[in-house]
């Protein structure tokens, strides 16, 4: 048997190393003594036998003592199994807790963006004029459009009657020009025959006296 071996089971009979291995070796002894010894009178018998006992005492009070402690060890390894399924409930609750917290701060950080950007909105929207000054701008605008479409047509009109106006200058103008031409034509002619007839006519005759 090897050195190991030896201290496994010396470790094995001493139980939780309160020395129950020694008390058992030691009660044995005593009892194998007690009962091997004949010679002894009663008193020293007597004396052996409440020894025994006494070493008995002590083994069940170690027994005892150990059940004790064995229960009190297995008592707080419950509380203590007991204490670790709470907190590993507890750990688990938290991290639920900040998943959600994680989950809420996205949701507040896409709220806080909306926020400034209605926040902008807003500004831009009261930067401008109300919705009635707009509509009287508006209204005025569009009768300057009515007011400028109707002096466009009266434009229009006035140069449709400007055209014909002019039209029927040219066309008098080329008419008179045409006039004028035959009347210089039909002057020219007369003085021509004027001084024909001026040529062929005699001399004046003289006088009587």
């Amino acid at each position: 048997m090897s050195d190991e071996e030896v201290i496994k089971r010396r470790l094995i009979f001493d139980g939780d190393g309160t020395g129950d291995d020694r008390r058992f070796n030691l009660m044995l002894k005593m009892i194998a003594k007690w009962v091997n010894t004949t010679d002894e009178s009663r008193e020293e018998n007597r004396q052996m036998y409440d020894k025994v006992l006494a070493q008995l005492n002590l083994v069940e009070h170690s027994r005892r003592r150990s059940e004790l402690v064995t229960k009190s060890n297995d008592d707080q390894l419950m509380k203590y199994q007991e204490l670790y399924a709470d907190y590993e409930q507890k750990i688990n609750d938290i991290k639920d807790e900040i998943a959600n917290q994680r989950i809420e701060l996205e949701k507040a950080k896409v709220i806080k963006q909306n926020r400034i950007q209605y926040d902008l909105l807003a500004r831009a929207i009261a930067a401008e004029p109300p919705r009635t000054e707009m509509n009287k701008q508006l209204v005025s605008l569009q009768k300057e459009l009515k007011d400028l479409a109707e002096e466009k047509k009266r434009l229009v009109q006035r140069l449709d009657r400007r055209k014909k106006q002019f039209h029927v200058l040219s066309t008098s103008a080329n008419q008179l020009r045409v006039y004028l031409d035959e009347d210089e034509k039909a002057g020219s002619e007369v003085n021509t025959s004027l001084d024909e007839v001026t040529a062929n006519s005699p001399g004046p005759e003289p006088m009587s006296e």
